[in-house]
């Protein structure tokens, strides 16, 4: 893609509100159309690599531009303009290569699901009802809440950790970051049977059972109400909201949009048995174990968009987006890496000897994977 014009110039350096002012004498960079006034800008975009001009010496500032060139600059622009602001640019933090040799491995104990609260890694164990907290710094082990009967699904959200009790009849608890370990709630003993699935909605919990949800309305004392909805279910699983619709993907080999009571508002049918989920702001992308494939799915039409196969794939099981990027867990051995802007692949890793990466999360920075069979947490 070649030239924009001078608005759309000036508006991208604004939002990439870059750097690239320098004496201009005769040329500005590779070009010599391009004048002092709009040099700074235009090698903003040059050095960044949205635009490459209309010839190795000419920009052709004044050339008009198309509906579809202008979606690309700008596009392009929105990508980098959120690349600067993450938190693994405000760190300094731009490696994405590593290997099995370079994880940081913490031995947990049986870890299942792994969530992130922006400043510790929440890690729940069904075999040893208990959920443990780590310090995403450094990968120490904080301290273990114990009594937690089959902890499964985990959830940050109004300042508390929520977890699911994988039983029936399943339970809802709630963790007090800044109680001691002990002292979790119950929030809900007889939510349904076996929950494996755990959203908010900004202002109610959504529960995902194995036959429908609850969607349990907060209450200054316990237990919670709930309703509960089943209708057009087979038997749910990851749960997620995008801000508009609460999503859920069903055994059945589907993705369901449902609307605030719960009821199904689009089937979008993947073909095979989903499992983790995550959105990335734009799209929803689910693992798909029995085709080793991930499905990218349009959050805003609900449009099957791609299906993601190679780079490591092989019964994918977790999925986590890390603000720029999508991690998928092949469950026997490695991960695999895109990019979530165009899914470009990014590469793939294998665990080996840790192996059996299952949950994944990011903290904004690192990925952190839970490894069931070798009762460890890496962080990658």
């Amino acid at each position: 893609m070649k030239r924009p014009t001078t608005l759309v110039a000036v508006v991208l350096a604004a939002v990439l509100a870059g750097g690239a002012v320098r004496v201009v004498q005769d040329q500005c960079g590779p070009f010599t159309d391009v004048t002092p006034g709009f040099c700074p800008f235009v090698l903003e975009l040059y050095y960044l690599g949205i635009t490459a001009g209309t010839s190795a010496t000419t920009f052709s500032p004044d050339d008009p531009l198309t509906r579809g060139q202008g979606a690309v600059f700008i596009a392009k622009g929105l990508n980098q303009s959120l690349a600067r602001s993450s938190r693994r640019a405000a760190l300094g933090q731009w490696w994405t290569t590593q290997t099995a040799d370079t994880l940081q491995i913490i031995p947990i104990g049986v870890p299942d699901f792994v969530q992130s609260d922006g400043t510790d890694v929440w890690i729940s164990s069904n075999r040893n009802n208990s959920v443990t907290r780590v310090r995403s710094s450094d990968g120490r082990i904080v301290e273990t809440w114990t009594g937690i009967g089959n902890a499964f699904a985990l959830l940050p959200a109004m300042g508390r950790i929520f977890v699911s009790g994988y039983s029936t009849p399943g339970s809802v608890y709630a963790i007090d970051p800044a109680t001691p370990p002990g002292t979790q709630q119950t929030i809900v003993a007889d939510v349904g049977p076996l929950p494996s699935g755990l959203a908010f909605d900004g202002s109610r919990l959504w529960v995902a059972r194995q036959d429908g949800l609850a969607i349990l309305t907060p209450g200054s004392t316990t237990p919670w109400s709930f309703v509960t909805v089943t209708a057009g279910f087979t038997v749910p699983g990851a749960l997620l909201f995008d801000g508009t619709n609460m999503w859920v993907t069903d055994v059945s080999g589907s993705l369901l949009r449902l609307d605030s009571s719960g009821s199904i508002l689009q089937t979008i049918a993947l073909g095979a048995t989903p499992t983790g989920a995550a959105f990335d702001g734009a799209n929803i992308w689910v693992g798909l174990a029995e085709s080793s494939s991930v499905a990218v799915i349009q959050a805003s039409t609900g449009n099957l968009l791609q299906v993601l196969t190679g780079n490591g794939l092989d019964r994918p099981s977790g999925v986590a987006f890390d603000g720029e990027r999508l991690m998928v867990t092949s469950y026997p051995l490695g991960v695999s890496l895109w990019r979530a802007s165009d899914f470009t692949p990014l590469g793939s890793a294998t665990l080996f000897p840790h192996g059996s990466p299952l949950a994944v999360c990011s903290d904004g920075v690192s990925f952190w994977i839970s490894m069931s069979l070798t009762e460890e947490l890496a962080r990658f």
